[in-house]
């Protein structure tokens, strides 16, 4: 037993589980809402896209500490690491955002223990090779990792169905609580899933994979989730 709290590490444990699967849903909630304010935004022209990234910027940088507590408690990296790679996604974003040939609402950047995935789709190699270019000149970066697809027109899997097949996936992470959801980030591209993030073992990874596979739309899966153990 906890001697100060009265509760035992067991007990302990399932209230942050409790906590952080609220927070999850929350967060979720926040990102369709987010993605879909921006898909509406696209159409906006070239100035509201700026002052949009310029937005997601400045709010990414003022969170990187507040958001590095919480990562702690469902996270196996420490405080310090989280904030390093935090500040260098956002790093790598803000010079796609400064760079005429990348989009970047259309390649995400993200960080775990050094090393960066690129997400996305692209128009030509060159844009491709860029970003990947530009990823890897960020200090801090020990490798860059992409799963980048070319546009395709016509494509029958547009926004709408993108942001269902997240939501999907995510609500059913959620519900197990067996996995530690927060800890997994879920993207789509061209109705392809995505998985980031640091989980407990390689068995948690192979459960994950398994449920997603079960989630009518999707064409494949593609895992670059590290596990613990």
């Amino acid at each position: 037993m906890n001697k100060y709290s009265g509760m035992s590490i067991y007990e302990s444990q399932n209230t942050k589980g409790t906590e952080a699967q609220k927070n999850e849903k929350n967060s979720f909630i926040g990102q369709v809402q987010l993605v879909s304010f921006v898909t509406q935004m696209k159409s906006g022209g070239s100035i509201m896209k700026k002052h949009l990234m310029m937005i997601s910027c400045f709010v990414s940088l003022v969170i990187i500490c507040g958001c590095s507590v919480y990562k702690a408690t469902v996270d196996e990296r420490n405080v310090r690491t989280i904030a390093s790679d935090d500040k260098i996604a956002v790093t790598v974003s803000k010079r796609f955002f400064d760079d005429a040939t990348i989009k970047i609402l259309d390649i995400s950047a993200d960080c775990y223990n050094g090393h960066v995935y690129l997400v996305g789709e692209y128009e030509n190699e060159k844009q491709k090779n860029k970003a990947v270019k530009i990823a890897s000149s960020v200090e801090g970066v020990k490798s860059v990792t992409t799963y980048l697809l070319p546009k395709k027109k016509g494509d029958l899997c547009g926004t709408s169905d993108n942001l269902a097949i997240i939501a999907k996936v995510k609500a059913g992470l959620v519900k197990d609580k067996e996995i530690w959801s927060t800890n997994i980030k879920v993207k789509s591209v061209q109705c392809n899933v995505v998985l980031l993030g640091i989980v407990g073992s390689k068995a948690e990874i192979h459960k994950i994979v398994d449920h997603i596979k079960s989630v009518e739309g999707i064409r494949s899966v593609k895992s670059f989730l590290k596990s613990i153990k």
